[in-house]
């Protein structure tokens, strides 16, 4: 019986993202909104050219939105008791490049855009120019109109997770462990503050003695919570496959990091891709995709909306 129950779920789990697939595609704004993919091309590389961790940011947004109630710009919303409250949603940067290029959007399509359809082709945007893959956006999400600081803090992983519980967590949005291994290649771009690795720094033994000494020189070991050190130390700002280089060395600065290469079952993946960056590209793109699929449940409120911090 409890086998036929974990394939009834696993089944649920597919049905879910290859409905929400289905109903989304690339050229769903081809008549309402023909220009939108030049319009937030240029928006976005306006802003990597004033912030160079515009990039890593949106990586971040993106993913924080869908894996809470949805790829719904929900994490968007500027609301107590929101997502934005969550604790792995602290110091959410480039929301005001969102807006920035929502407002652009608006100007030529005026109701027709999602909030979270601009975030998607943002991100995608975003990594093409730090130097990473390319992949077909599909389009026609909604927005939601509620955001919730509970249901953030229950589904959004954190720094110090073992590789059990993120394996468990992706599942469950429908994501699998090559997946979950080629999506942390986003932690190639990025910054991270001291208080989200510390305790790997100091009081952890799967880390490089020289690199824990590096980082500790930048993260004392007490205060200076917010003083930021890179994700990737080797090539920060360039999206590639250095960040699995780092973790065979045993320089994965998060807890979290260094559990995908830690004897355990994603060693072989991450191997790959030391080995090859194109097959890392072609997987995250590919992951990415997957991930942009996550719909909201069922009967969620949602709408257009105008402004993407507040409903209409």
């Amino acid at each position: 019986m409890a086998t036929r129950n974990y394939s009834l779920v696993s089944l649920l789990v597919l049905l879910y993202v290859f409905t929400s697939h289905a109903q989304l595609t690339a050229n769903f704004y081809s008549s309402s909104c023909p220009n939108l993919e030049s319009i937030v091309q240029s928006a976005t590389e306006t802003a990597v050219r004033s912030n160079s961790r515009t990039p890593a940011s949106l990586l971040r947004l993106f993913f924080h939105d869908c894996f809470v109630q949805g790829c719904d710009a929900s994490v968007l919303l500027v609301d107590a008791g929101g997502e934005q409250t969550a604790r792995a949603n602290r110091n959410l940067q480039a929301l005001d490049v969102i807006e920035a290029i929502k407002s652009a959007v608006e100007a030529s399509c005026n109701g027709t855009v999602s909030c979270a359809d601009v975030l998607a082709l943002a991100t995608r945007d975003g990594v093409v120019l730090s130097g990473g893959p390319s992949w077909t956006v599909l389009l026609g999400r909604q927005d939601a109109t509620t955001a919730s600081e509970e249901e953030a803090n229950r589904n959004l992983p954190g720094p110090s997770s073992s590789l059990s519980f993120l394996i468990n967590l992706f599942a469950g949005k429908g994501l699998n462990l090559q997946e979950l291994v080629a999506l942390s290649g986003a932690h190639t771009v990025g910054f991270a503050p001291c208080r989200a690795f510390r305790t790997h720094i100091y009081n952890e033994s799967n880390i490089d003695t020289e690199f824990a000494i590096s980082a500790r020189a930048n993260c004392p070991f007490e205060g200076g919570d917010d003083i930021l050190s890179p994700l990737d130390v080797t090539t920060r700002a360039v999206f590639d496959n250095a960040y699995y280089t780092n973790l065979v060395s045993l320089r994965g600065l998060f807890h979290s990091d260094q559990e995908l290469f830690n004897n355990g079952p994603a060693d072989s993946i991450v191997q790959s891709y030391v080995a090859s960056g194109s097959v890392f590209f072609r997987d995250f793109a590919a992951a990415m995709v997957k991930l942009g699929n996550i719909s909201p449940p069922a009967g969620s409120s949602v709408e257009i909306r105008r402004v993407c911090s507040r409903v209409n």
